[in-house]
């Protein structure tokens, strides 16, 4: 038994443009049928949503039956929580806020065995396939994807600096902290938020670093990769929910429903 190849990073250092969906239902059984809805990838967020490192781990077994190559999103920087993730056998994660070089090049090591970082050693983990996969430690450093999450108006001063760190593959654009942090709070669309998001993906291909970014509508999702950015979520699953329960409720209206 050999330990799994990161297709989502090779299809992302091949230059390959991927759409994917936010999720944040701690639902195993949502987890497994979006998987199946043809995505390249799902992220699943332990941010902003209610998931915990326990809960994790059942949404990757269900979302593995799937097209989908699962994400990951730590609550912070943190060595600790990364480490945890990783044991329960994410390959991808996305890490939040990070605003200097020092702190990109920190979450590379948290994701890296010694000599190359700081990554704790345990060995039967569903990482390893529960030791299993006798290949795993040789190959973990490699299969790792390291994307790294800019918010702030100071981490947009040192995009550059930050997407050249070694082993950071990619950098995702978060529309709505940017805005925020632009003094547009609860308006990623104003012009000048968007103008930033276009700057920011020509500024990254200028260094050849893959770009990603969530929209919330489809719309915006096609105009972010019209603008080159290489992995996009098109939504998130609280709002395909919840936009359709509305959309069904309209037409049920329509038809004289009380």
């Amino acid at each position: 038994m050999q330990t799994s190849t990161n297709t989502f990073k090779q299809r992302l250092l091949q230059g390959d443009t991927l759409d994917g969906l936010w999720f944040s239902l701690a639902s195993p059984v949502a987890a497994e049928a979006l998987s199946l809805a043809g995505f390249d990838w799902m992220l699943f967020d332990t941010e902003h949503a209610p998931a915990e490192i326990a809960s994790v781990q059942p949404l990757l077994q269900a979302a593995a039956v799937g097209t989908a190559s699962a994400v990951v999103r730590p609550a912070w920087n943190d060595k600790v929580l990364i480490k945890r993730i990783l044991d329960i056998g994410a390959q991808t994660l996305l890490i939040p806020f990070v605003e200097t070089p020092a702190e990109a090049a920190a979450a590379v090591a948290a994701t890296r065995y010694p000599p190359d970082g700081v990554r704790g050693v345990a060995g039967s983990t569903r990482a390893s396939r529960y030791g299993f996969a006798g290949d795993y430690f040789a190959r973990a450093n490699d299969e790792i994807c390291v994307l790294v999450q800019i918010e702030t108006r100071s981490a947009m001063e040192n995009l550059e600096a930050i997407a050249m760190v070694p082993g950071v593959d990619g950098v995702f654009i978060g529309p709505s902290d940017l805005g925020a942090s632009m003094g547009h709070l609860g308006n990623p669309g104003h012009d000048a938020v968007q103008a930033a998001l276009q700057q920011a993906v020509q500024r990254l291909a200028a260094v050849s670093k893959p770009a990603g970014i969530l929209a919330t509508r489809a719309e915006d999702a096609l105009r972010y990769r019209g603008w080159g950015y290489a992995f996009v979520a098109g939504g998130t699953d609280m709002g395909l929910l919840t936009s359709g329960a509305r959309a069904l409720r309209a037409r049920m209206l329509g038809d004289g429903g009380a």
